[in-house]
């Protein structure tokens, strides 16, 4: 069917960005630091509401954040490049040095060091530590990627298995965040930190080549009314 071959398209094109951005299982490495003199059951707790959390940015990020930016009069094709070079920059940064990456995030989740559980889910073990500012222009920049409706672009139709796949991107990837935090302790002894950073580096591939397609996206829909004349 095309409306499911459209949505496992957008799936596959939000969900490596979105996954190497949030990096869950290095942040779970630290996860395991920061709430080690919590108990299991209050580590449970505080991971399925950071994945609460984390999907509930990501969606909004998604979804609203092309519309907040459009309201300044920043054209689509315009957030397309300018979202495209953000996605490629963040991957490259974590291509070339995931080591700095993993330690600005140490940085911020160590505030929550010596905090009741209750007050840290969002800040700053969401906000910035898990989805900070970097995830919210991926999740931005990859909303932006929606077909057009209206003259000269799609229906509703084609918009739909779109959004369907990008939704169903954010909601794995903070499943993902729920799973790796939850069993944060086994995450460290399976892994490590140094297949973790190879981990980093294969996903920050995935995403620099997923920034150039954004980027060309918007290109082509600059270039496309002055080829036709």
């Amino acid at each position: 069917m095309p409306e499911l071959r459209a949505a496992a398209e957008s799936f596959l094109l939000a969900f490596p960005a979105l996954f190497s951005i949030v990096n869950p299982i290095a942040a779970a490495l630290i996860f395991a630091q920061v709430t080690a003199r919590l108990r299991h059951a209050d580590r449970v707790l505080l991971a399925g509401r950071i994945a609460a959390y984390s999907a509930a940015i990501l969606l909004g990020a998604l979804w609203t954040g092309a519309y907040v930016l459009g309201f300044f009069g920043i054209s689509l094709a315009a957030l397309r490049i300018g979202g495209g070079l953000v996605v490629a920059v963040r991957a490259w940064d974590l291509l070339a040095a995931p080591e700095r990456t993993e330690e600005r995030k140490q940085d911020q989740a160590s505030e929550a060091e010596g905090e009741p559980a209750g007050d840290i889910a969002f800040f700053p073990l969401t906000m910035p530590f898990t989805t900070g500012p970097g995830s919210i222009s991926v999740a931005v920049a990859l909303g932006a990627n929606r077909p057009v409706t209206g003259p000269g672009g799609g229906g509703w139709a084609e918009v739909a298995p779109f959004a369907a796949g990008l939704s169903l991107a954010a909601l794995a990837v903070a499943g993902l965040v729920w799973l790796a935090y939850r069993s944060a302790d086994a995450v460290v002894g399976l892994l490590g930190q140094s297949r973790v950073r190879i981990l980093t580096r294969l996903a920050a591939f995935l995403m620099l080549c997923i920034g150039v397609q954004i980027v060309l996206g918007g290109v082509t829909e600059v270039l496309r009314p002055l080829l036709a004349r």
